[in-house]
């Protein structure tokens, strides 16, 4: 993930360079459920609104927690399918609550509702995140329910309206970028917190979706508009976030973006960005199904490390017995082709391994979601 806007107010506002923080355990994106009302195009849980079987009891989902309290996970991300649909979501968000982790709800927003809005808001979710698909017409329709545009705005402002964190989800491909600026319009409009642009990811509905996947003009042309965005608003004090994923080239992007725009910055962006040290997938960020099984993000659901009912998490996470987190936690990774050879290795840390592996069976092959040309990844630029 790409904090765009910790990067840009050190843009506006530097600050010292200080050691980088090295988390003791990843951030756990957790689907509890995977019944859903509706059918995105871009799933990556293939969710339905049906009952998959097998999925983890909520005692599971307690014991689990403990494992994951005691190994120092910092952040839950409660996830589905649609995790309001899950009967016991609201004990399991008070548990976490109470066990001090950071706690996040990501949502389709159609569920959030007057009825429920009162026991959210007491919840006190540190943030919940609402997937917009576009305006209207373009959500309903990747959405494949009509009026759920209309729901998820309701619950977006059912957050706002009691003092939560909210932010739009948007992931982008060619069918829906020209509805970009007018979600970004509308988050300005609402005063919305958070704006996270996802990159299309090969998993899920989304693999069998890529071909939709947007151009690389128009994921530039996104980016532009983006970076502009945040510090327009920034500057005129409008200090809302705006935050990438699935696509760590973003970062590249964005420092020749600073190189282009602010010179005498460039180099100070540049030594931030590799502190950050770009994909996290194995290390610092990791997902747990619904049936329990992990694996290194969100969109590696067809390759298991192992499953929470038969080995604790914490044993699971630290084993590097299995290749593919050996290459992942490997420092630089074993990188081939393009991002083999890319002088940007250390900003963006070989993007988006489950790309490479959709595409070539190749987990280590260059990532075809990368959207910088040969010159932009050569030194110097």
């Amino acid at each position: 993930m790409f904090r765009l806007s910790q990067y840009m107010r050190e843009l506006i506002t530097p600050t010292p360079l200080k050691p980088a923080r090295k988390p003791a355990a990843p951030v756990v994106i957790w689907n509890l459920i995977r019944r859903c009302n509706l059918t995105c195009k871009h799933c990556y849980t293939t969710s339905a609104n049906i009952d998959f079987p097998g999925e983890l009891t909520t005692p599971q989902i307690y014991t689990v927690m403990d494992d994951l309290k005691a190994f120092k996970v910092p952040v839950l991300i409660l996830s589905g399918g649609e995790p309001l649909l899950h009967p016991d979501i609201f004990a399991i968000s008070r548990r976490a609550k109470d066990m001090g982790f950071y706690v996040a709800l990501s949502s389709n927003g159609t569920k959030i509702s007057a009825e429920n809005i009162d026991e959210i808001a007491a919840i006190d979710y540190q943030y919940i995140g609402v997937s917009l698909d576009g305006i209207k017409d373009t959500h309903d329709q990747f959405r494949r329910v009509k009026g759920s545009f209309d729901e998820a705005l309701r619950g977006v402002h059912l957050c706002l309206d009691k003092g939560i964190k909210v932010g739009i989800r948007f992931t982008l491909t060619q069918d829906n970028a020209m509805d970009f600026p007018a979600l970004l319009q509308l988050m300005d409009d609402n005063d919305i917190d958070k704006f996270y642009l996802s990159h299309l990811n090969y998993g899920g509905r989304g693999n069998r979706n890529r071909k939709d996947d947007a151009h690389f003009e128009m994921t530039r042309d996104a980016m532009d508009l983006m970076f502009q965005t945040c510090y327009d608003w920034l500057k005129a004090g409008k200090d809302r976030e705006f935050v990438t994923g699935n696509n760590d080239a973003d970062a590249v992007y964005f420092l020749h973006w600073v190189t282009k725009h602010f010179p005498d910055k460039a180099e100070h962006i540049k030594a931030k960005l590799e502190q950050w040290g770009g994909n996290a997938s194995g290390v610092n960020v990791a997902n747990i199904d619904n049936l329990g099984n992990v694996h290194p993000d969100t969109f590696w659901w067809h390759y298991d490390l192992g499953n929470v009912k038969d080995r604790p998490f914490s044993e699971i996470w630290m084993d590097t017995s299995d290749p593919l987190m050996a290459g992942l936690k490997q420092i630089p990774r074993p990188l081939e082709g393009r991002c083999g050879t890319c002088h940007y290795q250390a900003i963006c840390n070989g993007n988006t391994r489950v790309r490479a592996a959709q595409t070539t069976s190749n987990y280590w092959a260059e990532d075809p979601g990368c959207y910088l040309s040969e010159l932009e990844i050569s030194a110097p630029y």
